[in-house]
């Protein structure tokens, strides 16, 4: 886990560029490649990626402040990824669902009643979100983190 604000930014952008690969990816092959191309996918990632990123920024510390009130035992770190992916997660997904669905709206035409197809779109995204998130993206970003960051990041101790 990020140890300081720097580390906390890092792993950050670790999470969203996963979450958003995987999700894009899925939404992808849910929603057809009829109109996939590689030039539009890649902007439609960047743009996806920054807005990802500022919802990530603006939700963890709220999750975070749910996930320390819980009622688990703290002592042990996998306890506290598990709360905070519990408590961000279908946050996450709510708000990204909603960009979706803007997106799906511009580029296509939405089926049926907006709420209908908004309560459709976050059920089929949280089956995905949540494993991912546990079992794949998360596991991952904190290797990265602590096998390629937290070095960088840690000052040097003198001896004495």
């Amino acid at each position: 886990m990020p140890s300081n604000k720097k580390e906390g930014i890092i792993f950050g952008l670790f999470m969203c560029f996963g979450m958003v690969l995987i999700m894009s990816a899925y939404n992808t092959a849910l929603h057809g490649f009829s109109s996939f191309t590689a030039g539009g996918a890649a902007i439609q990632f960047v743009i996806t990626f920054i807005i990802a990123f500022i919802a990530e920024s603006l939700v963890e510390p709220s999750a975070r402040k749910i996930a320390l009130s819980l009622p688990y035992d703290k002592s042990k770190e996998i306890n506290f990824i598990m709360a905070i992916a519990f408590c961000m997660v279908p946050i996450m997904v709510l708000f990204m669902s909603s960009y979706g669905l803007i997106l799906t709206a511009l580029v296509t035409e939405i089926e049926g009643s907006i709420f209908t197809a908004y309560l459709k779109t976050v059920c089929l995204n949280f089956i995905v979100a949540l494993p991912s998130q546990l079992l794949i993206v998360g596991p991952i970003s904190r290797r990265l983190l602590t096998k390629y960051i937290k070095p960088l990041t840690q000052k040097p101790k003198l001896n004495m």
